[in-house]
């Protein structure tokens, strides 16, 4: 008689593990379908947001290379405004030219705000007009609102109109913040407090301030070479730094 293996599958047994796979693919296909309507769902819920945030970036963007063109078209039109005062002063047209800065000043922003002024200060000395420059390039000088180094060269514009007028002492004590090197101004600056010191019987200052400028390559030329001569006639030695800087003086 034959034996039956002991680990033979019955047909019940069958039946229900096909029924545990038709269940497993059901699940599954109700799964995807859940996930698949919960995207359909959040789509619906938020893609108005999204739609609105993404025109809202956009809007941000035009708006954005809006006001840059607008700041560079204005910018433009003062430069513009800016280069056709120059062009009327230069033709003895002051009248336009100081409507034309006027304008500037109003509503040039401070740059040119304070050069507009500078402008006029340069105008009222071309008119013979001495002291309207000087209140020009004070009220420049005293106005904390425009750019440094515009209130530097309106204080010592404002100094080289008045030197005569003024004690040296009081040049001096105006300008030799600026007679140092690295200012930009050391130059101009420098040579009327040099003067100024000479004036106040400072000699051997002057010296001194006349031969750092002699050796300051960022001054210009003829400015070291009075430097330099002035330096000498003082008693101080401006140096072989500035002698080679001024190859002229040899001869």
């Amino acid at each position: 008689m034959a034996l039956i293996p002991k680990n033979s599958v019955t047909t019940t047994d069958r039946n229900a593990e096909r029924r545990a796979a038709q269940e497993n693919v059901f699940l599954r296909e109700v799964d995807d379908a859940l996930r698949s309507d919960d995207t359909l769902h959040l789509l619906r819920r938020y893609g108005l947001i999204a739609g609105g945030v993404i025109v809202l970036a956009l809007a941000a963007l035009a708006g954005w290379m809006l006001w840059t063109n607008h700041v560079a078209h204005v910018a433009g039109v003062k430069g513009e405004n800016f280069a056709i005062a120059l062009d009327q002063v230069e033709s003895g047209r002051y009248d336009p030219a100081k409507a034309s800065l006027n304008q500037l000043v109003a509503d040039g922003g401070a740059g040119y705000a304070g050069s507009a002024r500078l402008v006029e200060g340069g105008i009222a000395l071309d008119e013979k007009k001495p002291q309207d420059a000087v209140k020009i390039f004070a009220a420049i000088a005293a106005d904390t609102s425009a750019p440094q180094p515009y209130r530097d060269l309106a204080t010592i514009r404002e100094m080289a109109i008045r030197f005569d007028q003024v004690p040296p002492q009081t040049v001096i004590d105006r300008l030799k913040p600026l007679a140092v090197p690295g200012n930009p101004w050391f130059g101009s600056a420098g040579e009327l407090v040099g003067v100024a010191e000479i004036r106040a019987g400072k000699k051997a200052e002057a010296g001194a301030l006349f031969a750092q400028m002699a050796k300051d390559l960022t001054v210009p030329e003829s400015l070291r070479r009075r430097s330099s001569q002035l330096a000498v006639e003082l008693g101080v030695d401006p140096g072989d730094a500035a002698s080679a800087a001024l190859p002229a003086l040899a001869e």
